[in-house]
């Protein structure tokens, strides 16, 4: 398609425009004069930002002033009321760029000079504050100003002094001194990192994670601070956090060379962890074991995780029955963590399942006393007790001659072993009325064990069988007819009500 073609003649060359495009130029001239601010509406932008700054309303406040000095650029009082909403925001930043603004519209403006200095020192941009500072006093006296030259002179001593204590190796008292110059420059990210390193070197990870995570927004596309505070928290066990960090370092470069290979490994460190937890509240105690090792080998240089899997497979072996395992791995735990009181009541729980329930005792009265109304520890404590006292009695796990731990096929299998010993029908001996007597408790330890209710109820040191509750109507009871085996001879029957 050929365009009429407009020429200009009126410069000194020729000019040629297609004439969409000079429809085009035309229209854009018409639409920004039509969304020109006149200077009453920008006087009401400034009026509404004024209110609604009072009133704590910074978001909206914000926006009146962005329309204000949109509308009137060369307005330096708008800039610098722009510039009090972005400090009460905190964006410190946003705010320098408008301060200058005020200054180079307005040079004599002490208040833009004085804030600007403020917010220069905050930054610790000394030098800079400094000539801010120094431009206020040379125009007359102003008490502001010559105290924040002074202070200037003191922090750039604390500093020099806080340095060379950090190079001698004078950790506290360099963050001491550290510390009294961040209130005065809180903005500044230099000051934050060198008070970290002395808690890392001191250990206090937590302190040190305090400092790192305003660096995050002080200094651009901070990847460093985001991996240094993952590796904290790593370190101090928490590898969630320390995934979220580092996703965070990610976010900001998927490729690091430094955040992607941590990534990698806290994530799948804190996936079998997960799994661990998952099968050990299900009541998987095998799948506990394996995952708990795996995270181990995952991780065997932390000695956070170490006991952590170790924490995992003292509860697991103690409630799997693998009795010495879980023994072995408690006490190791302990010998380590004196305090642990999971490892404690998890060491309890073996011991009751060795019929040791003095041990049993002590070790859930330690954890009792250690956090108090610990409702584990508590039922421990009555439990074992309870055990302890029933053991002087009728202990059907003896009886069948098996471990507290055994499965109903190892229940059965002693049941049948003995019962075939003094069954009335098969004793050879003399003494009919102990193999009768024997046999009865070799029958009411089988009725126990292989009924999950009971067998709940007798660990728990309750005897389902117990003579008084008999005679109010549980228990077995003998009449003719019984004869698991067949054949003649006495004749015994079960009834279990």
């Amino acid at each position: 398609m050929i365009e009429e073609k407009i020429t200009d003649m009126n410069i000194g060359g020729v000019v040629i425009f297609t004439k969409s495009l000079f429809i085009f130029l035309l229209l854009d001239v018409y639409l920004k004069g039509s969304h020109a601010i006149s200077s009453t509406e920008v006087e009401q932008h400034l009026e509404m930002g004024k209110k609604l700054l009072a009133a704590g309303q910074l978001a909206e406040a914000l926006q009146h002033y962005h329309s204000a000095v949109d509308g009137d650029p060369h307005n330096y009082l708008t800039y610098f009321r722009r510039a009090t909403v972005f400090l009460a925001l905190g964006k410190s930043k946003s705010a320098l760029p408008d301060l200058t603004k005020v200054i180079e519209l307005k040079p004599d403006f002490t208040a833009a000079r004085i804030q600007r200095g403020n917010v220069l020192l905050k930054q610790g941009k000394m030098d800079d504050a400094e000539k801010d500072f120094a431009a206020v006093l040379e125009r007359g006296r102003n008490d502001e100003a010559y105290s924040q030259m002074n202070a200037i002179a003191d922090l750039r001593g604390d500093i020099q002094e806080a340095y060379m204590l950090v190079e001698h190796g004078q950790l506290p008292a360099a963050v001491e001194i550290l510390g009294k110059v961040i209130e005065k420059c809180p903005w500044d990210p230099n000051l934050h990192e060198t008070r970290a390193e002395c808690y890392i070197q001191m250990g206090e990870y937590y302190k040190a994670i305090s400092d790192i995570r305003p660096t995050t927004s002080l200094r651009s596309d901070n990847r460093p601070a985001f991996y240094k505070m993952s590796d904290l928290y790593y370190k101090l066990g928490e590898a969630e956090e320390s995934l979220i960090q580092i996703r965070e370092c990610l976010k900001l470069d998927p490729d690091d060379k430094q955040c992607q290979p941590h990534y990698k490994k806290v994530k799948k460190l804190v996936k079998q962890i997960n799994a661990a937890q998952e099968a050990k509240v299900n009541g998987q105690y095998d799948e506990c074991l394996n995952k708990a090792k795996q995270f181990m080998k995952t991780e065997p240089d932390e000695e956070f995780y170490q006991l952590k899997g170790q924490s995992f497979l003292c509860h697991c072996h103690a409630k799997g029955g693998n009795i010495q395992e879980a023994m072995m791995m408690c006490n190791r735990l302990l010998n380590r963590d004196p305090d642990n009181i999971d490892a404690l009541m998890d060491r309890g729980d073996a011991y009751l399942a060795s019929e040791k329930w003095d041990e049993a005792i002590n070790d859930f009265q330690r954890a009792a006393n250690m956090e108090e109304g610990n409702r584990r520890a508590q039922e421990g404590i009555h439990r074992a007790q309870k055990l302890l006292k029933q053991s002087k009695k009728r202990d059907y796990y003896k009886i069948l001659g098996v471990r507290r731990t055994a499965r109903k096929k190892e229940i059965l299998k002693a049941y049948r072993k003995l019962a075939a010993i003094w069954h009335p029908d098969k004793y050879d001996g003399d003494d009919k009325s102990k193999a009768e007597k024997m046999f009865i408790d070799i029958a009411s330890a089988k009725e126990v064990l292989t009924d999950p209710e009971k067998r709940r109820k007798f660990d728990e040191g309750e005897d389902p069988l117990d003579p008084e509750q008999q005679q109010q109507g549980g228990g077995p009871f003998w009449h003719e007819g019984f004869n698991p085996f067949g054949g003649s001879g006495f004749k015994f029957k079960f009834n279990f009500n």
